[in-house]
């Protein structure tokens, strides 16, 4: 699937970069008792660090909330989907298991801090473009609110805006049913190529471990 980076956001943070992953033939379903456990674990190993930390110290939240706060988005009103998911940690309030490709992401996101959307490629139209959401520009999101994309980055195909780093829409979700998927990583631009790659890939054989099919993946500067 065709994706570019606007030029706008390339002007402002020259830096910008994403991980793209194309599944092709997946199954999506029940996660098995190793994700199940490895998430658990991981959320409780977060907790237990931040009774000594604030959740701005970990590198990869912090420089996605300068990200919102250079495009015009309060990070305090707004706050990036891989902060939220510590937040919720901090409260103890753990994320239970959704299904496969939910949870997986659900990991890697605490992992590398950074907001990762995936999304049934079925329902999306090519060409994909990474862009500033417009004046008046909204959708309606997983969170079960009609959400203002203005000043937000965020990622539309030829039907109008579907993910963000803050919120996705519920206009392509993955489910039990999708059999083709679109993953996009939102790195931290301070990410060299190299590890960009290699971080990417990581998360494909993952992904694709647990669900067959086939994939690839590219980076998008």
């Amino acid at each position: 699937m065709e994706i570019k980076v606007s030029a706008e956001i390339c002007e402002l943070i020259p830096d910008f970069k994403i991980g793209v992953i194309e599944y092709k033939n997946i199954t999506v379903g029940d996660s098995p008792q190793m994700v199940k456990g490895r998430l658990q674990l991981f959320q409780e190993s977060i907790f237990f660090e931040l009774e000594n930390k604030q959740i701005s110290d970990f590198p990869g939240i912090k420089e996605w909330r300068n990200i919102f706060k250079k495009t015009g988005k309060d990070p305090n009103r707004y706050r990036h989907s891989a902060e939220a998911l510590f937040r919720r940690i901090q409260k103890q309030n753990y994320l239970s298991s959704v299904h496969s490709a939910i949870d997986i992401n659900n990991f890697f996101s605490l992992q590398y801090q950074v907001p990762i959307g995936v999304y049934d490629q079925d329902l999306l139209k090519a060409p994909v473009v990474i862009r500033f959401g417009r004046e008046n520009e909204t959708y309606n999101g997983l969170n079960g609110r009609s959400n203002s994309l203005e000043h937000l980055i965020l990622s539309s195909d030829e039907n109008g805006p579907f993910g963000s780093p803050f919120v996705d829409s519920d206009k392509a979700p993955v489910t039990i049913h999708t059999k083709n998927a679109l993953q996009i990583i939102y790195l931290r631009p301070s990410t060299e190529v190299e590890a960009a790659h290699k971080l990417t890939k990581s998360l494909m054989n993952m992904f694709t471990q647990i669900h067959g099919g086939e994939a690839s993946y590219f980076i998008v500067e």
